[in-house]
């Protein structure tokens, strides 16, 4: 396939140019710092050009550009600097949810469970199995792409097929299905906080109502469409594209290795047996903090049927995130008491201590993002640049579908250049949540249409953290596969992923099917 590719045609020579432009970029966390300062020079230049706006909401008056520069700004940014880190939407939430998943993912639950998945389904349908695991893997926030790429090279290999399919079949389950999921994630939380507080900006109340779960019914029925688009493409597009594996260029102790094709061990069956038993229990139990008429969770002051009570209650909101922690640690920990990967109060300490300490670049980021955020919502640029934003775009007659597919295609090339997808939505759901909220579009419509891009596009961008690690993955069966290579391969997935994703959220948007609980398409204001 290398070889049969011209060097110098002009895909390539667009990819030589991504990839030049994005080691340009600086890191996330210089990039955050860099954008809260430009923050405080425009709000000083706005200030004095005296642009003011009539607030979208009624009985709000006229809103001008906030001088971040002048006495009292100076203050503002001294006295809130370390109220903005700690008070940084997702912080919180993220740490939160990882402390349970660290549980799960160090005991070794996580691993044992995607393998055991994968190599209990029939042959026929091993790679809508490896594209599934893969989608469903988002849980363990990023353990999938140390899991799953190697393991279905493996076990394409042994089924005498090329492993780079398998690898790129699990690639794009991880990567570009990392939106899509069966149950709520860390991904959900960390993106939903953001966009609660851009829609806020706004309108305060109707972010009041708004919760982690809002794109929960289209991600789940997602994942279907996912399976069997990677599916097609893995079977019918990638891998009769890469021939039959020749082994030459291949390092032979990993060709030779098919340790990782072991079946589970009786103790690993067991634990997996009881950490299921475990999080169902949990489950169960933690529904009972709603389902019931004088459930602690139910809120008092939920009006409604008993759906509507459900949602409008404390479970749907600030208590969802610690139940999700919960039900990952209680299994994990269970798993690790079964298979004595946890023998004490110390090793669950442990565990959770080092995946705190895996988290040092977030909270690093963390740092940053929550000055820029805060220092863009308290200039009021944002909600200028949306009034503005909406005026021109109802001026250009842009709006319903094309503006929407619009966006995705912004978020699809920013995504080439800017890896985190949390980085990318701290930067955009403040200007695009409320432009579009001014169209009348619901914030969890722009929420969505920011996943599928930002998804579909995480494999074709060097710049994705895990990137360098699959291509070294790749490189144990081709020594000469490069960037290039493996963003060809990706491509397709990429493509087919990104049409037909899209394609199912205007059909969503043409039916007006909620998004999740209490989760419009359009906002009314």
């Amino acid at each position: 396939m290398e070889n049969g590719r011209k060097k110098n045609g002009i895909f390539q020579k667009f990819l030589d140019f991504v990839e030049w432009l994005g080691n340009k970029l600086p890191h996330p966390v210089t990039l955050f710092a860099l954008l809260a300062g430009l923050t405080l020079i425009a709000s000083a230049i706005l200030s004095m050009l005296e642009i003011t706006v009539e607030h979208p909401a009624e009985d709000q008056g006229a809103v001008s550009v906030n001088n971040l520069l002048n006495g009292e700004g100076i203050s503002y940014i001294f006295s809130s600097m370390t109220e903005n880190f700690i008070n940084f939407a997702p912080l919180g939430v993220v740490l939160m949810t990882m402390l349970g998943i660290g549980v799960a993912e160090r005991s070794g639950l996580i691993s044992a469970a995607l393998r055991g998945f994968v190599l209990a389904i029939p042959n026929q349908l091993i790679t809508a199995g490896l594209v599934f695991a893969g989608i469903m893997s988002s849980l363990a926030s990023d353990a999938g792409y140390v899991v799953l790429p190697p393991l279905g090279a493996v076990l394409y290999l042994a089924l005498g097929r090329h492993p780079l399919a398998g690898l790129a079949a699990a690639f794009a389950g991880v990567s570009a299905g990392f939106s899509a999921n069966l149950l709520l994630s860390g991904t959900d939380a960390l993106l939903s906080e953001l966009t609660i507080a851009a829609a806020a900006v706004l309108d305060p109340q109707y972010a009041e109502g708004m919760n982690v779960a809002m794109n929960y019914y289209f991600i789940f029925v997602s994942v279907f469409l996912l399976t069997l688009v990677g599916w097609f493409v893995s079977d019918k597009i990638v891998e009769p594209r890469l021939g039959k594996f020749d082994s030459k260029n291949a390092d032979q102790e990993a060709v030779d290795n098919t340790d990782e094709m072991n079946p589970l061990e009786p103790v690993e069956k067991k634990g997996l047996t009881w950490a299921i038993i475990s999080m169902v229990v949990g489950a169960l139990l933690a529904s009972l903090l709603v389902v019931l008429p004088n459930s602690p969770m139910r809120g008092e002051e939920a009006v409604g049927g008993y759906m509507d009570q459900i949602i409008q209650s404390p479970f749907m909101s600030d208590g969802l995130v610690p139940i999700i922690a919960i039900l990952f640690f209680i299994p994990g920990l269970v798993y690790g008491l079964i298979t004595k990967s946890i023998r004490n109060d110390k090793d669950v300490a442990d565990q959770m201590t080092k995946t705190m300490a895996a988290m040092g670049m977030f909270i690093v980021l963390a740092f940053t993002a929550g000055q820029f955020v805060a220092y863009f919502a308290e200039s009021n640029i944002g909600l200028v640049i949306g009034v503005y934003g909406a005026e021109l775009l109802e001026t250009l007659n842009l709006t319903g579908i094309p503006l929407i597919i619009g966006f995705m295609l912004v978020t699809a090339i920013v995504n080439l250049f800017i890896g985190s997808a949390s980085a990318k939505w701290a930067m955009m759901a403040p200007i695009f949540v409320p432009i579009l909220m001014q169209l009348g579009y619901s914030p969890e419509l722009t929420t969505m249409a920011y996943r599928v891009a930002d998804s579909s596009t995480n494999i074709i961008t060097p710049l994705m953290t895990y990137f360098a690690i699959i291509i070294a993955f790749a490189q144990q069966y081709d020594r000469n596969i490069g960037i290039g290579t493996l963003i060809s391969v990706m491509l397709p997935y990429s493509i087919f992923f990104f049409v037909s994703w899209a394609i199912m959220l205007i059909v969503w948007m043409l039916f007006g099917i909620p998004l999740g609980p209490n989760a419009p398409i359009e906002y009314a204001g």
